[in-house]
């Protein structure tokens, strides 16, 4: 049986349109619960995949209503370099969305993962998420939205394939090595992020269609993606036609 369920899929024709789409369900939701309290606490991912969707938040016409500054602000994976690196997920982020909406900057949370003890560090993010980000059922923090990408390898945030990170069910945050990438990464967990109210997966690409056609019609378990099932939460699926091109298929 698929984990996702085709109710919460969207394609749309392009890539472009599959970002903008993304990015009217980041708004919305943003506006939705800033309507009912005073912070929305949002985790944003990294890759190439977002930077679209980021270019349409940031954009003049996604900007207007949206209350940046009761935002606040977490990363759901990083690499282990400087922040200021042009491989940083967090200067990707900072670069496109945050310099250019009025976030207030205190609510704004990188990952220290180029930390000479990055074990050390993701510790210290997962008592910051404690600390900021209210519990919800079972006593983990609650994101009112997490942003994914997808890799084709069927990776999330930095949870690949046959790495131990995936089967952490304590720790809320880990640093891993990935010797498929050779590097070191820190992530947010399973725990955490099917803790979440929302979850929102922007594919994009060809080369993603057998991954996307596995882990929605259910037929790769072991693929981390295919472990997004939140307990008490929406997944939003939004793809572009090339990465929905098998879901139909005969």
């Amino acid at each position: 049986m698929a984990v996702i369920e085709a109710k919460n899929i969207i394609v749309e024709s392009t890539a472009q349109q599959a970002s903008a789409r993304a990015a009217e369900i980041f708004r919305t939701i943003v506006k939705e619960v800033t309507s009912q309290r005073d912070l929305c606490r949002v985790a944003l991912s990294g890759g190439s995949t977002p930077r679209a969707a980021y270019h349409h938040l940031a954009s003049q016409v996604m900007t207007d209503g949206l209350p940046w500054p009761m935002v606040e602000i977490f990363l759901g994976d990083e690499r282990d370099v400087p922040q200021d690196d042009t491989e940083s997920n967090f200067y990707m982020i900072q670069r496109i969305l945050l310099d250019n909406t009025p976030v207030n900057w205190e609510r704004v949370h990188p990952m220290r993962a180029d930390a000479e003890d990055i074990e050390a560090a993701a510790n210290e993010y997962e008592q910051i998420i404690r600390q900021r980000v209210p519990a919800g059922p079972g006593g983990v923090p609650q994101f009112d939205l997490i942003m994914l990408g997808l890799g084709a390898d069927g990776h999330i945030a930095s949870l690949f394939p046959d790495s131990p990170a995936i089967e952490e069910r304590r720790r809320l945050v880990v640093a891993s090595y990935v010797p498929v990438i050779r590097r070191h990464r820190m992530s947010l967990t399973f725990p955490l992020i099917n803790a979440a109210r929302n979850i929102l997966l922007l594919v994009t690409g060809s080369d993603k269609a057998e991954v996307v056609r596995q882990i929605i019609q259910g037929d790769e378990p072991h693929l981390p993606a295919s472990w997004i099932s939140p307990r008490d939460g929406t997944v939003h699926i939004v793809l572009d036609a090339d990465a929905a091109r098998l879901l139909y298929s005969n």
